[in-house]
């Protein structure tokens, strides 16, 4: 007991001989975007894009047709509503698979449009206002 009792005093006396030093902790930011070194942006999206996993869908699935359909319902759509915003037609129809689309000049500038789903038999009115006032 009295070794371990002098081991104990010989190891404290010998701590209490050397300074505690302590430096206050400073963040410094990896990322450029938040402060830190420019140089490590290259870096950073280097290893961003190697563990990057994500590949997107090519336009949600669609087959080249189906890509071909909607650019064409597109097209149709915007000629509908130019000619009877120009006031060379005072209507008309389009119809797709799944709706109906019905397009009405009210006389005042303005516009309305039937939409009717045939897949679920809901209809719906937008009204379009003249954007001038007249």
């Amino acid at each position: 007991m009295k070794r371990t009792f002098k081991k104990i005093i010989l190891i404290s006396c010998a701590m209490a001989g050397f300074d505690a030093t302590a430096t206050e902790l400073v963040y410094q930011p990896v990322n450029p975007s938040f402060g830190g070194n420019p140089y490590n942006g290259t870096h950073l999206l280097n290893i961003a894009n190697a563990i990057n996993q994500y590949e997107p869908d090519d336009e949600l699935g669609l087959t080249a047709a189906d890509r071909l359909q909607t650019t064409l319902q597109s097209r149709l759509l915007n000629n509908l509503l130019d000619d009877v915003s120009s006031g060379k037609s005072d209507g008309g129809q389009l119809e797709t698979d799944d709706f109906i689309l019905n397009v009405v000049d009210d006389g005042n500038g303005g516009l309305t449009l039937n939409i009717y789903d045939k897949v679920t038999g809901e209809s719906s009115v937008i009204q379009v206002s003249d954007p001038l006032g007249n």
